[in-house]
């Protein structure tokens, strides 16, 4: 594999326990100025991926950096696309369902994108170009690198004959997703199935084939989708901006993503 991609893998397990520390204790909760929480395990999680992948030297955005500005950043061919701490609204909560995101672009698409799930020991990982993603669980104190490679399960998205199942946010459904469920729902005369999960653990159910559809009509970031999307991808899934209806595309002027759909033939 990819220097680059074990660098990344390797990134999100160190973050992921030093989220886990932070998880198992009382910790404080500041508010960013769009009043979106962030704790100390945000930025301890920041800290330690900016170590793993400035070895790389390929630069980087990372919700937790202050962005570079676009005049500079339009001329990076690749750069990594990085969410410490992905549902940190779950973390607060203590759920689960929050996940470390690491994503390589080039050209404005995903080619790597790695997601690990620190309170499960679940990692997610998909390379776009060998259309491969795989699924392990870990002891994030005790692995290697080999043995995640060998003995990752390979992954696929799997259509449902009787039931649709649709993902929707623990935290952020809203009217616009319930229409679109509804027609769905008279489209395809088939049965609904909700499916509710946290941060980007949403692309992985459609992946691994635990979902059909993830339909996203509420704000999100790069670092909260690139990830998601090239695991998605490496399965052959779509992940369709809903205003461009092309792929969605990565290191804009603008880091918020339109609203997009992830599918398989939807």
């Amino acid at each position: 594999m990819n220097t680059d991609y074990i660098i990344a893998i390797e990134a999100s397990i160190a973050a992921g326990k030093v989220i886990m520390e932070i998880y198992q204790k009382d910790f404080q909760i500041d508010f960013k100025n769009d009043n979106s929480p962030l704790t100390e395990a945000d930025i301890a999680a920041n800290a330690v991926i900016m170590e793993y992948l400035n070895q790389t030297g390929i630069p980087i955005i990372s919700e937790e950096n202050k962005q570079t500005p676009y005049s500079i950043r339009k001329n990076w061919i690749s750069c990594w696309i990085v969410d410490p701490l992905d549902g940190t609204k779950e973390f607060v909560k203590k759920n689960g369902e929050f996940t470390v995101n690491i994503a390589l672009v080039k050209n404005g698409l995903p080619e790597f994108g790695v997601i690990y799930v620190p309170a499960t020991g679940v990692l997610y990982f998909g390379d776009v170009s060998r259309q491969k993603a795989y699924r392990i669980t870990i002891d994030h104190s005790n692995y290697t690198i080999s043995d995640i490679l060998k003995n990752a399960s390979e992954i696929q998205p799997q259509q449902n004959l009787n039931t649709i199942r649709v993902v929707g946010s623990r935290s952020h459904m809203n009217q616009e997703t319930l229409d679109f469920v509804e027609n769905l729902r008279q489209k395809s005369q088939q049965e609904i199935e909700m499916v509710s999960k946290g941060s980007s653990l949403k692309f992985c159910l459609v992946a691994d084939g635990n979902a059909d559809v993830y339909p996203r009509f509420a704000p999100t970031m790069e670092w909260d989708t690139a990830a998601g999307q090239a695991i998605c991808m490496s399965v052959g899934l779509k992940v369709i901006d809903n205003t461009t209806n092309l792929a969605m595309k990565y290191n804009k002027e603008s880091l918020l993503n339109s609203f997009f759909l992830v599918s398989n033939e939807l």
